[in-house]
Formats: structure tokens, C-alpha cells, sequence
């Protein structure tokens, strides 16, 4: 699969299965061997088990998400994609604006992703012109 083509899927998948808390869908985007980096200073998550573990647990605290994808910038093997989301975790209201930078193998799947984001108080959607 192009990269291209891999990161839309990417992130189609990722807007509907996060709104959905569908744990499975997502970790099927990932290689066995993946590398998950969440933040840049914490200890990234590897495997597709290490994926698995930290989608359902941050999953268990949220409700209610509502989550935008922007378009993919790609070059070679690697993607940026932006992300946005307004929830509900562990009862407090929160966005989330971040940037998933992605690399894929041959088949279209993460081999590694760097996650870097902020968290603003209240659900907010994101500003007109957004992700595009």
C-alpha cells in the first residue's frame, strides 16, 4: 500500500474507531513490532500489545468523544497527520490538539509513531480552516 493511502486509512480509522472506543480496529493498523510514542518524555509503547494496552486504558477514561482528523501530509514512507478531540475524561471536559507523525511499511501499516499534543479545559471544536 502507498503511503499516501496508508496514512487517509490511518486516519479514517482513528476519527470513527476513537469516537466508537473501538479498541481493535486501531491496533490493527499497527505492525507486530510497532513503536508507539505517546509524548515525546514518556517511555513509548511497543508491540502491538503495548499499542492494544494504551488505547483501551486511555479509552476506559474517556466518554463521549468527538474527534476531527486533518488531511495527511506525506512524504516518502512518513506521514503528519493533525488530530483533534473534545471529551469527556475521568468526568472532566478537555480538547486535545495534536500531531501523529507516522512511518509505514510496504503494507500500509505503522511501524512507528511519534505523538506530540495539548490540553485545553472545556470541549472546543476546532477553528474554521482547521486541519487542511
Amino acid at each position: 500500500m502507498d503511503p499516501a493511502s496508508a496514512a487517509r486509512r490511518w486516519a479514517d480509522v482513528w476519527q470513527r474507531a476513537w469516537e466508537a472506543e473501538d479498541t481493535e480496529a486501531i491496533v490493527a493498523l499497527y505492525h507486530g513490532d510497532a513503536v508507539f510514542s505517546t509524548q515525546p518524555f514518556r517511555t513509548p509503547y511497543r508491540r502491538r500489545s503495548g499499542v492494544r494496552d494504551y488505547v483501551s486504558r486511555s479509552f476506559s477514561e474517556e466518554e463521549a468523544p468527538r474527534v476531527w482528523v486533518g488531511e495527511p501530509v506525506v512524504g516518502g514512507d512518513h506521514a503528519a497527520i493533525e488530530w483533534w478531540a473534545a471529551l469527556t475524561e475521568n468526568g472532566i471536559e478537555i480538547t486535545l490538539a495534536g500531531t501523529s507523525v507516522l512511518r509505514f511499511d510496504r503494507e500500509g501499516l505503522v511501524v512507528e509513531q511519534r505523538d506530540t499534543w495539548n490540553q485545553a479545559d472545556g470541549r472546543q471544536e476546532p477553528p474554521e480552516g482547521w486541519g487542511r
